[in-house]
Formats: C-alpha cells, sequence, structure tokens
C-alpha cells in the first residue's frame, strides 16, 4: 500500500454492493473484506475512499462472475470531509478492479475519481479521465 492512508469516513462494510467503473467486464461487485485494516472487536470491516478491498463479481460477463478480485474504491456516497474544510459526496459508490500492487486491470475508468484515491493509488491516477 502506497501513500497515506487519510481520514476518510468509512462508508461500505462488508458485504455492500458497488459498482465497477472500469472496463473490465465486472458490473456489479460485492465487498468481502477490507485489506490491511487493523480492527475492532465485533466491529464489521467497513472501507472508504482509497481503501484496498477484496471483492466478489455478482453481476458481469461470465469470465469474471463468482470469482474474486482485489479493488480500489474511488467514489462513496457517504460524505467526507478534506483537510481544506471541505466536504466531498459523490452519486455513488464504485470501485476499480487492480492487482495486489495497486495496478488496474482494465484500460478505462468511467467518471470521477476521488483525489484521495488519486494520491494514494498512482496506476489509478493514471489511468482516470476526471480527478474531482
Amino acid at each position: 500500500m502506497r501513500g497515506l492512508a487519510g481520514r476518510v469516513t468509512k462508508a461500505l462494510p462488508s458485504m455492500a454492493r458497488m459498482d465497477c467503473c472500469d472496463n473490465t467486464g465486472a458490473k456489479v461487485v460485492q465487498l468481502i473484506t477490507v485489506l490491511n485494516k487493523g480492527g475492532v472487536a465485533r466491529r464489521y470491516p467497513a472501507g472508504g475512499v482509497g481503501d484496498m478491498i477484496r471483492v466478489t463479481v455478482r453481476r458481469g460477463t461470465p469470465e469474471t462472475r463468482r470469482q474474486i478480485f482485489n479493488a480500489v474504491i474511488v467514489r462513496q456516497r457517504r460524505p467526507f470531509r478534506r483537510v481544506d474544510g471541505t466536504w466531498v459526496q459523490f452519486e455513488d459508490n464504485a470501485c476499480v478492479l487492480t492487482n495486489e500492487r495497486g495496478e488496474v486491470r482494465g484500460s478505462d475508468i468511467k467518471g470521477p475519481v476521488s483525489r484521495e484515491a488519486a494520491e494514494r493509488w498512482p496506476r489509478i491516477a493514471a489511468t482516470a479521465k476526471q480527478i474531482v
């Protein structure tokens, strides 16, 4: 994991479903767990923007369905506060499928990507068309 994590409000607990905003063939994915997260007893692991997670594909092409991938959350609906005092909120929850090192599996990312995720994962920043 590269970069600093930042204090983003964790919005997506385990079993949350979100859109996959790349061109790998996955449409809807389900969060299994958050990687490299020190947890608290009896608390569900939850992830926020910029976190690497493990997901399973629920809807997509037959080659990608029911497989497990790593992904990085790039958008979340819950508002989170930036250091300069502004609040950021997206209209959907979305992630991008990656490998273990954070390199994007697809060649295109649809929609905006949060600045927190782009600063933490340089390969996502290089592939993104719009960083908010």
